[in-house]
């Protein structure tokens, strides 16, 4: 940012104050070594010292100077000194010392040899004195600023982060009301030390404890190095507290410049997840895209368009984008003209249910990796809507696979979910049948089909995250389906990172399965959100138990009994061993199921338990009895 000319005039006046003092200090310290010298006796001076310090007096002054401003003694933030000011100080008063003396000796003008030590020593202390006063008077004038009631801050760590942050919030002029009080630090040997006159006050088992005690209104989580899992339970404790909960970004961002105090952010629902990223192996990815035709049906969608952003930053030929939706695949398009100029990316509208469409597409663009992406995916409208659900997933899922592999697409990455494992509602059957149709094409084709299974994706259309926020900005209730309902979580990024690893691992035939961690309640998850949003559970914010929706269930699994685990490179993905069923009459009972769906049958669950025998839906007695 250019400086302005109000900012231009106060550093002239900042400096011009300190080279005015610096002169003061400069010749005092050598009159004082003279007192001192002479047993501080004014009057037992020699004239001729006197006069040696008379002459010398101006070329000194511009000497020392000279060696100051070369020592950039008068561009330093002295609001922010430290030990590294204090060394240059030291440096600086050194070097004008020896300059001093042997100008002295060339000139004539020595005065006593002893006076040049005591000399040296006066403008040390004088100097750090001026330096570190211009802080401390900045500080005191920061305290008398202080109006109206004071913010009482925890810190949470008591590492270099924590000492920075404090620094910051004694200096910002957007803090001045704020204080930080205490500290606290899971290392048993920082407890009763103090850093920047502030007790580390005990370990995370103090937090409640503390906060009541010192009237703590807001919490700062400050250890940026930490496991997310660490980070979660922390943050768990924090959030039984009254108080506003922050998260400081790391240090070293701090230090490039990237962000400043007020980058502090609130802490969000994802930290309290306490799950470490997934590592992927970019090179990998960049090795097998690079260069590449690549297909993303569904492209506009949540997931589609995540893998639109990754796939484009690894060069591929062409990415073409192909959805139904206008808008979805005319917004990722747009994003990803700004983003990336020279990529060529290609945007097409057309439905996967369109066999006639799909194979214009395969036909002039000859794709040589295709992610299919698009599917319908809301659990509650596909039991209301069967029919539909086996159009678009089941369908569609066939007649792309069906185009890959007569146009000899190299890779085949389909999208499936852990609702395909022992699935209760249409949903979740029209995926395991998605599933089956990639295992059968695998067997007969030269593409590699994979499917990869994962659980709920956070901040994707429809989930809970987005639905949640909304109901609390309209003030309530917050509704969840069942107290005990749990399920995996995991972000759009990470998923997409796993479908992208997957294509990178893939040989045919696999399901990939992401280990997710703990499974998250989604009550909890629910509260944690509440009281993010700065409200109170059953004071001004309301939870309300609907029961649980068609075809849902308490809890999702990742795995069927008759699949095994095999690990992969990657210790959190790992490929589930496919279930063997009979190929050979899967297409015609496939065939069937979709003559039944386009004649809009009333009978489509019996037909869809045919071809998918684990799909066991819900009677309305055994709903009942969850809810």
């Amino acid at each position: 940012m250019n400086e302005t000319r109000k900012d231009k005039i106060q550093l002239i006046v900042r400096r011009i104050f300190l080279i005015i003092t610096d002169i003061i200090i400069l010749n005092g310290s050598v009159l004082l070594s003279l007192v001192m010298r002479y047993n501080v006796d004014w009057e037992s001076i020699p004239a001729e010292d006197m006069q040696k310090y008379m002459d010398n007096m101006i070329p000194f002054t511009i000497i020392a100077l000279l060696i100051f401003w070369c020592f950039r003694m008068y561009h330093s933030l002295w609001q922010y000194a430290s030990i590294a000011e204090i060394y240059k100080i030291v440096e600086a008063c050194v070097v004008t010392e020896i300059a001093h003396l042997c100008f002295t000796a060339v000139m004539g003008w020595m005065i006593p040899r002893s006076c040049y030590f005591t000399t040296c020593t006066f403008l040390i202390l004088a100097m750090g004195a001026s330096r570190f006063m211009y802080r401390m008077v900045r500080t005191a004038i920061h305290d008398y600023r202080k109006t109206g009631d004071e913010t009482r801050i925890m810190i949470i760590g008591a590492g270099e982060a924590a000492s920075v942050l404090m620094r910051e919030i004694q200096n910002s002029r957007y803090l001045i009301n704020s204080v930080v009080s205490c500290i606290i630090d899971d290392d048993h040997r920082k407890v009763g030390k103090y850093i920047r006159g502030v007790k580390v006050v005990g370990t995370r088992e103090k937090i409640k404890e503390a906060a009541k005690l010192y009237g703590i209104d807001q919490i700062i989580f400050a250890i940026p190095s930490c496991s997310n899992e660490v980070k979660r339970d922390v943050l768990n404790i924090c959030k039984e507290t009254e108080c506003d909960l922050k998260i400081l970004p790391g240090v070293y961002q701090m230090v490039d410049g990237e962000i400043n105090v007020n980058s502090i952010r609130s802490v969000d629902v994802l930290d309290l997840l306490g799950r470490d990223p997934i590592d992927v192996d970019i090179e990998s990815i960049m090795g097998y895209v690079k260069g590449k035709t690549v297909m993303v049906t569904g492209g506009g969608g949540s997931i589609g368009s995540e893998l639109c952003r990754q796939l484009v930053s690894h060069q591929p030929k062409c990415l073409i984008i192909f959805d139904i939706y206008e808008n979805n695949a005319y917004d990722i398009q747009q994003e990803l003209k700004i983003n990336y100029p020279d990529a060529n990316v290609l945007t097409l509208i057309g439905s996967v249910r369109n066999n006639s469409r799909l194979e214009d597409v395969f036909k002039e663009y000859q794709p040589d990796i295709v992610y299919h992406a698009a599917a319908h995916k809301h659990v509650p409208l596909m039991e209301v809507s069967p029919n539909e659900a086996i159009k678009n997933n089941v369908v569609g899922t066939w007649n792309v696979a069906h185009m890959a592999d007569k146009y000899g697409v190299q890779k085949f990455v389909m999208i499936s979910t852990d609702k395909a494992v022992n699935p209760t509602n249409v949903m979740g059957a029209t995926k395991r049948i998605c599933e089956m149709i990639i295992q059968s094409f695998n067997a007969r084709s030269k593409t590699d089909f994979v499917a990869v299974r994962f659980g709920n994706v956070l901040g994707s259309n429809g989930s809970v995250i987005p639905l949640f926020k909304r109901q609390i900005e309209a003030g309530g209730p917050v509704t969840v389906t069942h107290p005990d309902i749990i399920r995996y979580f995991m972000t759009i990024p990470e998923a997409v990172s796993l479908v992208l690893q997957a294509g990178a691992y893939a040989k045919g035939g696999e399901i990939f399965i992401l280990d997710m961690g703990e499974p998250v309640k989604i009550d909890d998850l629910a509260k944690n959100l509440i009281r993010l949003s700065g409200y109170t559970l059953g004071v001004n914010m309301e939870i309300k138990y609907t029961g649980l929706r068609p075809g849902e269930k308490l809890y999702e699994e990742l795995l069927m009994k008759e699949e095994g685990l095999q690990n992969t490179k990657n210790k959190l993905i790992h490929i589930g061993k496919p279930i063997e069923f009979d190929q050979e009459h899967f297409f015609d009972h496939l065939e069937k199921l979709k003559e039944a769906a386009y004649n809009e049958t009333d009978d489509i669950r019996t037909l869809i338990h045919e071809v998918a025998p684990t799909y066991h839906p819900k009677t309305e007695i055994e709903q009942e009895e969850e809810a």
